[in-house]
This record gives structure tokens, C-alpha cells and sequence, in this order.
């Protein structure tokens, strides 16, 4: 069996706040490219794992769903670090999460409590390291070394790079600079659609 683990930043991390925004668009195509390249490299049974929040995870989850009837050794899964994540989201927040469980596989809780502390999000990353054989996380590592306040991505990466380096696992980063240069193919066909081409 082959796990792999999305995720990355979170909507409002990126300045998302409307889900037909076009750079959801763009996340979700690279995110389906990866994917589907990522299964057709396997020849076994798979799972995509990932987490509840809206952003990353969440268009991942949409993704492989759309995808899954062609893959019939593929499950969908998702874990989340504490009891009653998405209770204090707003009300179309967690509506969308209630709404992509009932379609998954397999949802579980790690921690049985609500939260209680960074502990619990600790144990959460290394469960989810300790059940990955790969890593695919949407970040840019230039762009969030810099920042005052780190994303949660960030830790995932520096964790996800000192494992790959022992070959622990493997790490795929889809960076910004991928995300430009998919935004500009769709833009093209975008064009070309319009012109009949």
C-alpha cells in the first residue's frame, strides 16, 4: 500500500475567501496533475491522506474525488488532530467539510478531545508523517521563510525535508513559481477558447 499526504497552505493563507476564485482553479489542475501522475507510478493499492482545513487539503480531497471512479485501488481518507474541528468555523465552513466527509473512505479522529494545546497538533504531524510513503505540499519556501509568522506548511516542510533526506520518504513541493506557469497555460486556453482555436 502507497500513502500519500496533501497539504499546504490554508484559503485565507493565500488570500483566498471566494471558492470560484481562479486561483483555486489553478491549484486545483496542478494539484490533479500530481495526482494522477502519482497513481499512475503505483502498483498497488493507495491512499490519499490529508487534513480538514479549507485550502490545500480541502480542493485535493475535491480532486481525487473527481478522478477516483478511474482508480479503483484508490481510497481517500482523512484525519483530523482533535475532536470538533470546523465547530467554531463559520456555518458554510463547515457545511463543506460535512459535506466532503460522507464521500471519503475513511475519516478519523487522532486525539478523542477537543483542543487543548500545540500537543496535540505535534502528535497530529507525526501521525500523519509516520502514515505517509510520499509528501505533496503546496508552499513556497522562499516566499514563507520570510515571513514574521510561519504557515503551518512551513513546519510540515522542514519536518517533510529532513525525512526525505534520510529517505524516509519522498517530498514533492508545488511552489508558487509552478502555480504562475499553470495560471498562464489556463489563461492561454482561456484565450484560445475564446477565439474558436
Amino acid at each position: 500500500m502507497q500513502r500519500l499526504w496533501i497539504s499546504g497552505y490554508r484559503d485565507y493563507e493565500l488570500g483566498i475567501f471566494d471558492p470560484k476564485a481562479p486561483e483555486v482553479q489553478v491549484i486545483k489542475r496542478v494539484l490533479k496533475e500530481r495526482i494522477i501522475t502519482w497513481l499512475n507510478q503505483q502498483s498497488e493499492s493507495t491512499w490519499l491522506i490529508t487534513g480538514p482545513q479549507p485550502g490545500v487539503e480541502r480542493w485535493a480531497l475535491e480532486v481525487a474525488l473527481e478522478i477516483k471512479s478511474n482508480y479503483p485501488d484508490f481510497q481517500l481518507g482523512m484525519m483530523k488532530p482533535f475532536e470538533g474541528v470546523g465547530d467554531q468555523w463559520k456555518p458554510a465552513r463547515k457545511e463543506a467539510l460535512d459535506q466532503i466527509e460522507w464521500k471519503l473512505d475513511y475519516v478519523g479522529t487522532l486525539s478523542k478531545r477537543p483542543y487543548q494545546g500545540p500537543k496535540q497538533l505535534r502528535e497530529y504531524q507525526a501521525f500523519m508523517f509516520e502514515h505517509a510513503d510520499t509528501v505533496s505540499l503546496v508552499f513556497d519556501a522562499e516566499r514563507d521563510s520570510e515571513a514574521k509568522r510561519h504557515a503551518k506548511t512551513y513546519y510540515d516542510y522542514q519536518l517533510a525535508k529532513q525525512k526525505a533526506a534520510n529517505d524516509e520518504l519522498k517530498l514533492q513541493v508545488i511552489d508558487f513559481d509552478e502555480l504562475q506557469a499553470v495560471a498562464e497555460e489556463l489563461a492561454e486556453e482561456e484565450r484560445e477558447r475564446k477565439n474558436g482555436w
